[in-house]
C-alpha cells in the first residue's frame, strides 16, 4: 500500500513515495492515528511531539539496547558494548562519560578554524563556476574530513570509509535494510586502531586506547579492542551521515526560500538560528527506533511489551500543537526544544559539532555564493530507512 491520499493514516518507512515527502503522511498520523500500528512490517509509531518527547525521557520503557533502527530491533541482534546510541544504563552511563569530554563546547570551538578551512578548500575552486553540487562538493566532504580529523583517519582513506558507511545504510527501493551480524562491529577500522596503538597521537582513537575507567561493576579497566572498534564505527557513521544531510537540506530549503536566504546574506548573525530551523523543519533522521520493554498505555492504546516502535521525529517537529505554522520555514522562529537530537540520556553528544559545522558551512557558502537555485530534475534522494537527505543536489549559481 502506498500513501496517495493525505487523509489516509498510513506510514511505511520503506515506501519511496512517502519518503520523497513524508509530511502529508505524518500529519494524517498526528490527526487520525497518533498511536499507529503497521501490520505489514509489525511496528508501532508515535507522531505527536508530546508523545515522542515523553518516550525519549522514559528510557526504562522505551529502551535503546536492542538498537535504534527498526531493522536492528526486528533482527534481535545482540548489541556489542560501545554502541552508545544502542545502549541502556548502566553501561550507557559509563560509555557516554568516556565520550562526553570529546564534544565539550570548548573542544568544538577549537575545531571551528579547521572546519572553516575544510569548507574554504571545497568552495574556493568553485568561485566563478556556474554550478555547485552541495553534496558532492561540500556535504560529502566537510563532515567526513572533520570526523576523520577527530578519529585520526588518514586523508587518503577517507573516501573509502565514507563510501563503506554509505553502502551499509543503503536500501533497495521499498525494502528494509539487510542487517548482517557484523553491521555494528567496526571491523573496517581494525587496521587504523592497530596502527594507532603503536603510533599514539592527539586524536580520539588514541584517547580511547589510553582511557581507563570504572565499568558498570565498579572495576577499573581499559577499553577492549572490540569496544574501541564499535565506538569508532558509530562515530564515523553518525558524524558523517547526519551532518552531510543537514548541509544538503540547508541548501535545498534556502533555495526554496530565496528571500530568507537574502536576509542571511545581509546579516550572517541570523545563520545560527536558521540552522536551528532547518534542523526542526527537515531533520536528517526522520525517525528513531526503540524497543518497548513493558506494556505501556498511550492515548488509551496499549503498546505491548516486545514491540518495535518508531518515534517519528520529522512529524513531531512539525506538530501544530507545539509551534505556530509548524509546516512553514522561518529563520526568525523561536525554535526552542525540538526532537532532532533526541532528549534525556540519549541526547546526541555530537549536537554542538553538527550545529557548528552547519553554521560554518553556510557562512562560507553565503559569503561566496549569495544566490543559487537547486536543479530538482537532477537532484537525487539518498535511499535509506535511517537518514533522509540528498545523494546529489546540483544547483545553478547566481540569480535565476
Amino acid at each position: 500500500m502506498t500513501m496517495t491520499d493525505a487523509a489516509a493514516a498510513y506510514y511505511d518507512p520503506y515506501d519511496v513515495g512517502i519518503n520523497a515527502d513524508p509530511y502529508p503522511a505524518f500529519k494524517a498520523l498526528r490527526d487520525q492515528a497518533p498511536v499507529y500500528y503497521n501490520d505489514v512490517h509489525d511496528f508501532w509509531a508515535l507522531s505527536r511531539f508530546e508523545d515522542i518527547d515523553r518516550a525519549f525521557r522514559d528510557h526504562e520503557t522505551f529502551i535503546s539496547g536492542r538498537g535504534g533502527i527498526l531493522e536492528l530491533i526486528k533482527a534481535g541482534i545482540e548489541m556489542p558494548p560501545g554502541i552508545l546510541i544502542f545502549e541502556d544504563p548502566p553501561t550507557h552511563t559509563v560509555y557516554r562519560r568516556l565520550l562526553s569530554r570529546v564534544f565539550t563546547p570548548k573542544r568544538v570551538a577549537e575545531l571551528e578554524p579547521k572546519v572553516r578551512e575544510f569548507c574554504a578548500d571545497c568552495l574556493d575552486p568553485l568561485v566563478g563556476a556556474d554550478e555547485i553540487d552541495f553534496i558532492t562538493h561540500l556535504g560529502s566532504q566537510v563532515p567526513m574530513k572533520t570526523i576523520s580529523m577527530l578519529l585520526g583517519i588518514p586523508e587518503g582513506d577517507q573516501e573509502f570509509i565514507r563510501n563503506r558507511v554509505d553502502a551499509s545504510l543503503r536500501t533497495e527501493a521499498g525494502q528494509p535494510m539487510e542487517i548482517e551480524e557484523d553491521f555494528v562491529s567496526g571491523a573496517m577500522f581494525a587496521e587504523y586502531v592497530e596502527w594507532r596503538s603503536k603510533n599514539p597521537s592527539d586524536d580520539l582513537m588514541t584517547d580511547l586506547l589510553q582511557a581507563t575507567f570504572e565499568d558498570e561493576h565498579g572495576a577499573p579497566r581499559s577499553l577492549r579492542r572490540d569496544e574501541i572498534l564499535t565506538y569508532v564505527n558509530v562515530l564515523a557513521g553518525a558524524g558523517n551521515e547526519t551532518t552531510n544531510r543537514l548541509i544538503g537540506w540547508t541548501a535545498k530549503v534556502l533555495s526554496d526560500h530565496p528571500d530568507q536566504r537574502r536576509e542571511l546574506v545581509a546579516d550572517q548573525s541570523l545563520i545560527p538560528n536558521a540552522i536551528e530551523e532547518v534542523l526542526r523543519f527537515e531533520p536528517p533522521a526522520p525517525h528513531v527506533g526503540r524497543y518497548v520493554a513493558r506494556d505501556v498505555e498511550i492515548r488509551g492504546t496499549t503498546v505491548p511489551e516486545g514491540s518495535a516502535i518508531l518515534l517519528l521525529i520529522g512529524s513531531g517537529n512539525r506538530d501544530e500543537a507545539q509551534w505556530t505554522n509548524a509546516g512553514s520555514f522561518d529563520i526568525h522562529r523561536e525554535v526552542g526544544q525540538m526532537l532532532t537530537f533526541g532528549y534525556g540520556i540519549h541526547f546526541c553528544l555530537g549536537a554542538a559539532l553538527a550545529r557548528m559545522e552547519g553554521r560554518v558551512a553556510f557562512e562560507e557558502v553565503l559569503s561566496r555564493f549569495p544566490e543559487w537555485t537547486v536543479d530538482m530534475d537532477r537532484a537525487q534522494l539518498f535511499s535509506t530507512s535511517t537518514v533522509r537527505g540528498w545523494d546529489s543536489l546540483p544547483a545553478r549559481l547566481g540569480a535565476s
